[in-house]
């Protein structure tokens, strides 16, 4: 798969040399010279360049670009790359980094994103989910249908602990994508028996997160009057 990367900042260099690391080709493309560091990501192209620019973005064959991340530091950046490559070039998947949260909105399909990243956004999420068993967190927002990736950790006394997943009456538009027990990652089955301190990983659409996380909530105790 070819990546295209416009930013290559520390956010841009980091997500190059994973990919690398997973096989892919990357472009990293950045207009200013100090970020041209060829020696930290030896492996990936680099291409001194306004992203903005349509000229530019034929220098770097978009068109051949299986996905595009705009992860510039720079929101209106972000939008102009990501509008340029599903527009102008068709590229299938665009992904784009939102850095103020204020702006979080605009990151959608009318600008050409599929799916928008808050930095801030992933950092509270990790902090949420040291600290919070129980609660709902929300880590990437799909543009397309509206859905969003969510994460919870199944409390100890939840309605569902014991629960085989089949057997769980999920939300309409819900899918339980990866169950994280310990250091394993599982693909959930019909069969798999849910437990207390699963991290459960949905897509769901962001009308169901509300009944989603009622339904992983702890028990009601049943009181006579």
């Amino acid at each position: 798969m070819r990546v295209a990367i416009a930013g290559a900042g520390a956010v841009g260099r980091s997500i190059a040399g994973e990919l690398l690391e997973n096989g892919h080709e990357v472009l990293l493309i950045d207009k200013a010279p100090t970020a041209i560091s060829v020696e930290r990501v030896p492996q990936a192209e680099w291409l001194l360049a306004d992203a903005c620019e349509i000229t530019s973005l034929d220098e770097a064959a978009l068109q051949r670009c299986n996905v595009v991340i705009a992860a510039t530091g720079d929101d209106k950046v972000n939008l102009v790359v990501s509008l340029l490559a599903k527009t102008e070039y068709g590229v299938p998947r665009v992904v784009a980094r939102v850095n103020n949260p204020k702006n979080e909105w605009l990151f959608n399909e009318s600008w050409g994103v599929d799916v928008a990243v808050s930095t801030p956004r992933l950092m509270s999420a990790l902090v949420e989910e040291a600290v919070s068993v129980g609660d709902l967190v929300r880590l990437l927002r799909f543009s397309h249908g509206d859905a969003n990736l969510v994460e919870l950790t199944l409390p100890p006394e939840s309605a569902v602990a014991g629960t085989a997943v089949g057997d769980v009456a999920w939300p309409q538009d819900t899918s339980l994508v990866t169950i994280i027990r310990g250091s394993r990652v599982l693909t959930p089955s019909a069969e798999e028996t849910l437990e207390a301190g699963d991290e459960l990983l949905f897509v769901a659409a962001q009308a169901r997160e509300e009944q989603l996380e009622d339904l992983l909530q702890v028990r009601r105790e049943v009181t006579e009057s």
